[in-house]
């Protein structure tokens, strides 16, 4: 009898610590209510209990969160259905106020996210709301914030994963983007080309240019040089000229060095004139002036004997 009291009583003990004792792990926090009412928040680590008068009402987690909102169909602006599909990511900041504030904040947050973004949707067109997506996005967290914080629930990103329109929009839009695709093609390809005329037009006028130049510069070389050869050809024959100036010079002084008269130096002339006439060929003109010098051709001969013998 004495060993079932013990046994009873061993199980008790277990009972009453399994019931006081409560590990919470890192990043969750517990909330815990005395008779029905909020009392205290279990921190992590070990804490103590009173059975059966303490009760944990629930755990949240204090990690960030994400919540798929599921596709929402919404029409635009200008009356065209489009689906969109959300995510949230949010994290517990108030335990007390995500427990008492609101029944299950998750499903509120879908709710506020659906209900903001058909307003936001219906103010925009659908143009706007295929490129608009982060503004989408900023506008339906911050309607969110204003809700969830009295919730104890911060909200931080909302991402719009998707943004699907009608089938026929669809192909619409594929076939207008296929067409601003070749006209841009079309548009490059003229570009192209008229670089190219404009480098080829510009190649050809530099090859001009240059030509031009080149012959310019031959031209100027080639009369630089023909300047320079009639330089030098007359400078060749002024030195010829004074040489034969200066040779001829000579012969006169050396002639009249010997003493000799004008009648010797005629007759030495006519003498000259004689050997020259001596070709068949040969004409010989006398001037008017030498016809009164032939007279005395015989006495300067019988002279220039007689001075030989």
């Amino acid at each position: 009898m004495g060993i079932i009291v013990a046994i009873i009583l061993l199980v008790i003990v277990i009972v009453f610590v399994a019931l006081s004792v409560k590990i919470v792990p890192q990043q969750r926090i517990g909330v815990v209510e005395r008779l029905g009412k909020f009392n205290r928040l279990l921190t992590p680590g070990v804490n103590i209990l009173i059975p059966i008068i303490d009760h944990v009402r629930t755990y949240h987690d204090l990690r960030i969160q994400q919540a798929n909102v599921p596709p929402q169909t919404v029409i635009t602006k200008d009356n065209v259905q489009v689906k969109i599909d959300t995510i949230i990511f949010y994290q517990v900041t108030g335990p007390e106020q995500a427990t008492y504030g609101i029944s299950d904040y998750v499903y509120g947050v879908r709710n506020i996210s659906t209900a903001t973004m058909r307003q936001i949707i219906g103010k925009m067109e659908l143009d706007e709301t295929l490129s608009g997506r982060e503004k989408i996005s900023s506008d339906i967290r911050n309607a969110l914030d204003e809700a969830t914080e009295k919730w104890g629930v911060r909200i931080e990103r909302v991402e719009v994963i998707d943004i699907q329109p009608p089938v026929d929009i669809q192909d619409a839009m594929d076939k207008q983007m296929k067409a601003e695709r070749s006209k841009r093609a079309m548009v490059l390809d003229a570009e192209a080309a008229k670089q190219d005329m404009i480098l080829r037009a510009e190649g050809d006028k530099q090859s001009k240019i240059l030509k031009a130049e080149g012959d310019k510069e031959a031209r100027i070389r080639q009369a630089e040089g023909q300047r320079h050869a009639q330089e030098l050809e007359a400078l060749g024959e002024a030195k010829a000229i004074q040489s034969i100036a200066e040779a001829e010079k000579s012969r006169i002084e050396l002639i009249r060095s010997a003493g000799l008269d004008d009648n010797i130096l005629t007759y030495r002339s006519l003498e000259a004139l004689a050997e020259i006439a001596k070709g068949p060929a040969n004409k010989i003109f006398i001037p008017t002036r030498a016809v009164d010098t032939l007279g005395s051709i015989g006495a300067m001969g019988e002279m220039l004997k007689a001075s030989k013998e």
